[in-house]
């Protein structure tokens, strides 16, 4: 089952328990409502303001950290062309019978770290290209220090490479970082509760109000959606995949 499809079966299971916990709620509220004095709710107000008020937040604390890392990952796509693009230039100052042969690794080297991103979600591929990019680093570097030494050339080229495979580790490191699962945890669950509240405060109400009902379980159910299609961009509909195209240009350029 792809990550699209999870998301969307979880933001339909999220809607449709808010729509099933709002009935609860409104039907729990009218069997309480003759049995309860008016002056028994007076605080009630108070509580379900700071349920709400602490799913607000929790959303809006969710939503900027998965847009924020979402702008940072774009970033270091266009990072990592730059740092690939200074090194390759700069193989020029490298003795010329070294130069072709430096150059090729180059292109193997980048197409290794573009078929790594293509591969997602199969991780067994994303595993085998990033071990063939790795080894492709190990040698560039190697290769560079051996032309390099004793040469003015080191200064120029080796700090660039330096530059260039640490990107990647960054890169790998900023696709796994997200918020701990209790969060996530923590976010349905007062969405549900939050529901429930709801649904007793329109107990009062002669009729169900089936719009309201709806549109509060759907803003909530797609605002989770749309969180975790950030925090995953190259598994759902929301993507970086467009900037890879600063790479795909690159390595054009690189024929």
């Amino acid at each position: 089952m792809t990550f699209t499809v999870q998301a969307a079966l979880l933001a339909v299971g999220i809607f449709a328990a808010m729509l099933a916990l709002q009935e609860l709620g409104r039907r729990l509220g009218l069997r309480r409502a003759p049995r309860e004095a008016e002056a028994a709710r007076a605080g009630a107000g108070v509580v379900d303001g700071a349920v709400f008020a602490l799913l607000g937040l929790l959303i809006a604390f969710t939503f900027s950290g998965a847009a924020s890392r979402f702008e940072d990952r774009r970033k270091l796509v266009v990072e990592e062309a730059n740092a690939i693009g200074t090194a390759y230039l700069r193989v020029d100052v490298l003795p010329a019978a070294v130069q072709p042969e430096m150059r090729e690794a180059f292109r193997r080297y980048l197409d290794a770290r573009l078929a790594t991103y293509r591969a997602l979600p199969d991780m067994d591929a994303v595993k085998r290209n990033h071990a063939r990019a790795t080894a492709l680093q190990q040698e560039i570097w190697s290769k560079a220090v051996a032309a390099s030494a004793g040469t003015q050339a080191s200064v120029l080229v080796l700090p660039a490479l330096n530059q260039m495979i640490d990107i990647t580790t960054t890169r790998t490191m900023a696709a796994q970082m997200h918020p701990p699962t209790v969060i996530y945890v923590l976010l349905v669950g007062l969405a549900l509760v939050g529901a429930l509240l709801a649904g007793d405060a329109t107990a009062q109400a002669k009729q169900r109000d089936w719009v309201h009902m709806a549109t509060f379980a759907f803003a909530i159910a797609g605002a989770v959606w749309v969180i975790l299609d950030l925090e995953y961009p190259r598994l759902g509909f929301i993507r970086v995949d467009a900037f890879d195209a600063v790479l795909v240009e690159l390595r054009e350029s690189m024929k």
